[in-house]
């Protein structure tokens, strides 16, 4: 799995806030199991979550009440680019990538 990738909370409460992946899956939601625990009430418990499949990063919905979007698009499952966003209810991300 490469190393240097990132995700940052572009707006909102946690705004600034930057979680490593640095695994090959991390669960984003506001549940106390998720990796990424963000106390906001438009997501999930277990909202999403990023993962690394061998051939790139992509994000997954996990049957999520509002949805995820990246890039503006409700997808379900979605490869991903350097400096993404990924939308949960209200709250904004920002996804770094290693070159």
């Amino acid at each position: 799995m490469p190393s240097g990738a990132s995700v940052r909370v572009a707006s909102g409460f946690y705004e600034g806030l930057e979680i490593p992946i640095d695994r090959e899956w991390l669960v984003i939601g506001r549940g106390r199991s998720a990796e990424m625990t963000l106390a906001e009430p438009t997501i999930s418990r277990a909202h999403a979550a990023i993962g690394y499949d061998g051939h790139g990063f992509f994000v997954q919905d996990l049957r999520s009440t509002n949805g995820t979007l990246v890039n503006g698009e409700r997808r379900e499952r979605a490869q991903l680019g350097d400096d993404d966003e990924i939308q949960m209810g209200r709250l904004r991300l920002r996804v770094r990538l290693p070159a």
